[in-house]
């Protein structure tokens, strides 16, 4: 790992009028888990559901039970300080999955402009959870406090809303990937159903209660074969049990909507791509591959089609949702109880620009001056799609939304970033680790 003086403020991805810049740090230490929670978890765990739960999340660690359920006065400064309005008619922010790709970039981008921001995230291992611990350093630098905690602990939803009055959730926590839903589908239940519900019942309650924004996906199309997907189009094809919760995501918060009068809207993210990205994402596991000299693995489609995905950079996606929250609209009701009706909206945030598999991994050889080794099969049936390919117009009309950065832009900033942060130097065939 390169030391952190190497790792310059332009590597972190600028979003024009949000973002500038910002530097890393690292951070590979983690929180125990508290002896008396994991024994109560087990008393809980009577069912399938909460068994899964036990394991996946291993619940907060010692120092957040201290502060959410004792009060520890140093903590709860803390977050009252990270969630302070610093800009006139400012938000209060919850971001739900701080940690995580979206939701590092969210949170720094509020910050950035004088919103107060409070980051909750539960670090799981989906995947490296350093890298997230990386992002939680970052966050903390500029002064954005992060909550090691799950979204299914009502009693730390509690007491957060009790120390903040949020104007705004960012709700970005969830379980991703479509292939790991055949692996693990109640991790999938347990963060992308009931971690809504549960956070959506906190919501309810408070008074005012704040608008909603979340994190719904491209996948709730599924075998859709219109294009360019649009909002209005059929949704009740999903080809993936991750696809399922977020088209359950959207039936259960127009429900809140209705019944409670909650200010919502969901997004429907298209193959979000960058700087500080998931290491399951294709471009990111092709870019570890192709440096390390090992093959990658290139899906088709039927009958030889190359599979197509609507990449969208990073910045492109944080400035949807800041236009998301500027436009949301207030909830109605309070205590539980709606006294008219709310706001309640779906957009598409993608890039509108479809590009095929090999034609990214023709652009990440040309970055890193090296050849991939590449395995062409046809797709499994793992739940994945052939295309994607958003219909932009609605974003664009009510959000003010318009992404500017093509793929072979975005990824040149992906392999600068990628190179630095794990510590490879260029040479004149490529790069080699340091």
């Amino acid at each position: 790992m390169p030391p952190q003086h190497q790792l310059e403020e332009e590597l972190f991805p600028s979003t024009p009028g949000k973002i500038k810049s910002y530097r890393r740090t690292f951070h590979r230490c983690f929180a125990s888990t508290s002896t008396m929670f994991v024994f109560a978890l087990f008393l809980i765990a009577v069912t399938a559901s909460f068994i899964s739960f036990q394991s996946l999340v291993g619940s907060g660690s010692r120092y957040l039970h201290h502060t959410v359920r004792g009060g520890v006065t140093g903590y709860e400064k803390q977050i009252r300080s990270s969630a302070e309005i610093r800009r006139k008619n400012g938000f209060s922010v919850l971001v739900t999955g701080a940690g995580g790709f979206v939701g590092s970039h969210v949170s720094l981008a509020l910050k950035k402009r004088g919103d107060g921001v409070v980051g909750i995230d539960n670090f799981n291992k989906y995947y490296d959870p350093s890298l997230k611990k990386s992002r939680k350093e970052l966050l903390e630098s500029k002064g954005i406090f992060i909550v090691e905690g799950d979204i299914n602990d009502q009693s730390i939803l509690a007491k957060l809303f009790e120390l903040v009055q949020f104007t705004h959730v960012m709700h970005l926590a969830a379980q991703a990937g479509v292939r790991y839903a055949m692996e693990k589908p109640h991790s999938y239940v347990h963060s992308n159903i009931a971690g809504l519900v549960t956070l959506l019942e906190q919501c309810k309650q408070a008074d005012p209660q704040p608008a909603i924004v979340w994190a719904s996906s491209s996948s709730v199309y599924g075998l859709n074969e219109m294009v360019p997907f649009s909002e209005s189009d059929t949704t009740d094809q999903p080809a993936s049990l991750y696809a399922a919760t977020k088209k359950a995501g959207e039936e259960i918060t127009h429900t809140y909507n209705h019944i409670y009068g909650l200010s919502i809207t969901g997004l429907r993210f298209f193959t979000v791509y960058g700087p500080w990205g998931r290491p399951d994402m294709a471009y990111f596991s092709f870019t570890k591959n192709i440096l390390q000299g090992k093959s990658i693995t290139v899906y088709r489609g039927k009958n030889g089609v190359d599979l197509a995905r609507d990449f969208t950079y990073i910045d492109d996606i944080v400035k949807g949702c800041l236009g998301s929250l500027d436009t949301a609209g207030k909830s109605t009701g309070s205590g539980g109880k709606k006294h008219g009706p709310a706001p309640y909206r779906i957009f598409n945030l993608g890039n509108t620009s479809p590009v095929t598999v090999p034609t990214l991994v023709n652009i990440l050889e040309k970055n890193l001056k090296m050849k991939a080794k590449k395995n062409v099969i046809e797709m499994p049936g793992n739940g994945d799609v052939p295309f994607t390919h958003a219909n932009i117009s609605l974003a664009q009309r009510e959000l003010g939304y318009h992404p500017t950065t093509d793929l072979a832009t975005g990824l040149k900033k992906f392999v600068k970033w990628y190179v630095t942060y794990y510590g490879y130097d260029q040479t004149k065939s490529g790069f080699v680790k340091s």
